[in-house]
């Protein structure tokens, strides 16, 4: 698997992005997979809640939550 670019050899990308959760409102984004894996998941979990956490539309969490970020994801780069 492939390495993460880190700003240690000048090749990180990074994005700030507004999220609902006043908490995570300063998180950077890298456009590593496993980053971007994990504001989907992060996403995704706020869109639960706002529903008053529901359960039985976790698949369409997830295709929304994936859409805002990776439209984020491609603004950046």
């Amino acid at each position: 698997m492939p390495r993460a670019k880190t700003a240690k050899n000048g090749n990180s990308k990074t994005k700030h992005i507004e999220t609902a959760a006043p908490e995570l409102n300063e998180v950077n984004v890298s456009l590593s997979t496993g980053d971007i894996q994990t504001e989907i998941r992060r996403r995704a979990f706020e869109l639960y809640l706002e529903r008053g956490a529901a359960p039985g539309h976790e698949h369409e969490d997830w295709l929304s939550a994936e859409r805002e970020i990776l439209a984020r994801s491609h603004q950046s780069v």
